[in-house]
């Protein structure tokens, strides 16, 4: 389960049982920090969640500012919630990646608000789920 953690909407990409795609999303719309990390831990355990993975704001130069401590407190609230283990990753160019992909699937700007967040959890998931199937093929061919 990924999680694109904001202070209004936090979006939310689950992949298929097999880890292989990213399928269904959520959003989450409050500002009260207590009340996503409930809804996250709920939406895990309903999902059967195996494993989290957070976007995490870095600065584009690799360096971690105040919005990243922020998030990784968060983070570490929602691993001791769910007893889930919690992949904190690199969130830089998700939303406006997302941004482009919307406008190319002709949605307009304003209509973007509500989608977003869930469109960029989904961009952190496939890179979370491409690094660990490129992690178990290393594993694989020094085993060989």
């Amino acid at each position: 389960m990924a999680i694109d953690y904001g202070d209004a909407r936090t979006g939310v990409a689950l992949s298929d049982p097999t880890g292989f795609l990213a399928g269904q999303t959520f959003l989450i719309k409050s500002r009260k920090e207590d009340v996503v990390l409930e809804e996250l831990a709920a939406l895990a355990q309903k999902q059967g969640a195996e494993e989290l993975v957070m976007g995490y704001p870095r600065n584009m130069d690799g360096t971690l500012g105040p919005r990243a401590e922020k998030y990784a407190a968060f983070a570490e609230r929602l691993k001791e919630r769910t007893g889930l283990p919690l992949t904190l990753w690199d969130e830089r160019r998700t939303t406006v990646d997302a941004h482009r992909i919307l406008g190319a699937q002709g949605v307009r700007a304003k209509n973007r608000k509500d989608k977003i967040d869930s469109v960029a959890a989904t961009l952190i998931l496939e890179g979370f789920l491409d690094w660990k199937r490129l992690q178990a093929q290393r594993e694989k061919e020094e085993q060989a």
